[in-house]
């Protein structure tokens, strides 16, 4: 099956789809939010921690393919019930939970969120929201459909500096923007050999259940699970996908950005297993209110990004820092450190000081926030409370779909290196027809 048909027409298990208007009427009747969790290893348990931090919330379920996380969750929230499928999960439990927190692999977000949605449950799924176009698409159009209470987690979205950061380009503090860089030296990458062969599956691991969607492939100990998936074609996006999601969003969000019109990626050929180790990947804009008839945006990451380039240049030779943003404006050029420092304004080569209280109105807090645990609730926080009827939330699939669109498509272009690719928004498909393949892929049935 086609993951364009899959998201389509997303089959409900047993009679689920019957239950999507009683479902969404019970979501926050008691006052509280009634969660289930599905991956609770990694980002899924720092995703399990921030939630329950919330006083309203009540964690229902946890669910992982893995038996040792799962028995570590379990043991810090007892009461709830724990499951290694979510098909189970979801069928069980259909009027027992009122929101789905996705912490999976990239290639199950949308499996897992299109059935969540299909039964009126609200969602919050990681980043990047899907691991294909077509399903980031399908994900939008459902959560607006249904009308659904939906978050991808970025939780630095909501963090102090890249808050202060969108104001400070929406306010016009360095014109016009033309040209943003952006990069990480991050490395999920993979240039090695295609590993042959077959180890034995580890007895906590439900093998199965862990490809999910994906083609079938013989398990390889240290390969896949636990860390290494976001390296592989299959199941990741590369660096891109993972850091560059939150070092994209403040720029993406800041200059008010629909998807790109061309893009092109400096990289090695293709192997079919791995993504390249170095990615510089070039896109052209439309202009929007905030920026000049067309934005460049270049993205750099490996080992040794962003290398020399003269709009990176600091005062006084100042290194740059090791992950961040630059926006090149009519006035001047405001960086943007990854992650929690202050945005610094650069103009004839020299630091300008920002008055801060005249564009920190609106942020969370008068005074710049340095403590990682305290801000980082803040965008599940946010979540909670939009379920409940308190606010809404800054990072919707609505946003988050777009922004993953155009990551993807820059993760495609490094399928076909060196080569100008043109996206067409209205018909969702490249003009190069060859990369129309990687918009999605089929579905396995398990």
């Amino acid at each position: 099956m086609k993951r364009r048909d899959f998201v389509k027409n997303s089959a409900a298990v047993g009679s689920i789809a019957l239950l999507s208007s009683c479902v969404k009427t019970n979501l926050g009747r008691s006052g509280r939010l009634r969660t289930a969790h599905i991956g609770v290893g990694g980002m899924g348990a720092e995703d399990l921690k921030a939630m329950a931090s919330h006083n309203l919330v009540d964690i229902a379920a946890l669910c992982d393919v893995d038996a040792l996380n799962l028995a570590a969750a379990k043991k810090l929230y007892p009461k709830a019930k724990t499951y290694s499928d979510y098909r189970v999960l979801m069928k069980e439990l259909a009027g027992q939970i009122d929101a789905v927190v996705v912490s999976t692999p990239d290639h199950m977000h949308a499996p897992i969120s299109m059935l969540a949605m299909e039964m009126g449950k609200a969602v919050y799924c990681q980043k990047p929201l899907t691991h294909h176009v077509s399903e980031a698409r399908a994900m939008a159009k459902l959560a607006k459909q249904k009308r659904l209470v939906t978050q991808m987690g970025i939780q630095v979205h909501s963090f102090y500096d890249y808050i202060l950061g969108t104001k400070l380009i929406q306010s016009g503090i360095i014109g016009k923007v033309h040209t943003v860089h952006a990069w990480s030296p991050k490395n999920w990458g993979y240039d090695g050999e295609i590993p042959s062969g077959a180890d034995p599956v580890p007895e906590n691991l439900d093998w199965n259940l862990w490809l999910g969607t994906a083609r079938e492939r013989p398990y390889k100990e240290g390969m896949y699970h636990p860390g290494n998936w976001r390296k592989i074609c299959d199941y990741g996006c590369g660096t891109f996908g993972d850091i560059g999601v939150h070092i994209f969003d403040t720029p993406y969000n800041a200059l008010a950005l629909d998807v790109p019109f061309t893009v092109i990626n400096n990289c090695r050929e293709p192997n079919g297993f791995g993504f390249p180790e170095n990615n510089t990947v070039t896109y052209e804009f439309p202009g929007t209110k905030y920026t000049a008839d067309t934005l460049k945006w270049v993205w750099y990451d490996g080992p040794g990004a962003p290398g020399v380039h003269k709009d990176l240049e600091l005062p006084m030779g100042e290194e740059l820092p090791d992950q961040g943003a630059m926006f090149m404006g009519e006035k001047g050029k405001l960086l943007l450190p990854h992650f929690m420092q202050l945005p610094r304004l650069i103009e004839d080569n020299k630091y300008v000081e920002i008055d801060v209280e005249k564009y920190a109105k609106g942020v969370h807090s008068d005074k710049p926030v340095r403590d990682y645990d305290l801000e980082a609730p803040a965008h599940y926080h946010q979540f909670v409370n939009a379920c409940l009827g308190i606010g809404k939330c800054t990072a919707p699939f609505s946003y988050a779909s777009r922004l993953t669109e155009t990551i993807l498509l820059g993760v495609i272009a490094g399928r076909f290196p060196n080569k100008k690719l043109h996206w067409n928004n209205e018909s969702s498909s490249f003009d190069e027809n060859e990369a129309n393949a990687f918009l999605d892929s089929p579905y396995r049935d398990f």
